[in-house]
């Protein structure tokens, strides 16, 4: 047997980079988590967990509904590092997509108690924010897929 077969899999996580555009993005929104505590107060792309027998992008647009009250149109994934994504931990990865608020307007309703949107040419004013620190390269890649 193999450490990779030993090895238990990773949990999966989506998160969604919603802009004002996708075709010509300029701004994005940011999500202030209320909890867990050791993430209380930091910002963080808005997602969550993928439940059993559902796909990413089911669990994503799921998520979105629940915690902010939008449907959204998906765009392109911003590609991590790992097959499974952007290491969040030992133990988890996620996937990010670029999208862009197709109805609702967004709501801390869960999980959140702030919702911000920031100019994309203003990376100082990303780089400012008390990112959790799993999520500060994605900003990185965003900024960089958003041609700022």
């Amino acid at each position: 047997m193999t450490l990779r077969e030993t090895a238990p899999a990773l949990r999966q996580i989506v998160g969604a980079a919603i802009v004002d555009s996708l075709a010509r993005p300029t701004a994005l929104l940011v999500a202030r988590r209320t909890a867990p505590e050791q993430f209380a107060g930091m910002w963080e792309f808005p997602g969550g967990k993928v439940e059993t027998g559902e796909s990413c992008t089911d669990a994503l647009h799921r998520e979105l509904r629940e915690e902010l009250g939008v449907d959204v149109s998906l765009g392109a994934e911003v590609n991590g590092p790992l097959p499974g994504g952007w290491p969040l931990n030992a133990t988890a990865v996620m996937r990010v997509w670029l999208a862009e608020v197709a109805a609702g307007d967004p709501q801390p309703l869960q999980d959140h108690d702030e919702l911000r949107w920031i100019d994309l040419a203003d990376a100082p004013a990303l780089a400012a924010l008390s990112w959790i620190p799993a999520d500060r390269p994605i900003v990185s890649a965003i900024l960089e897929l958003a041609g700022s």
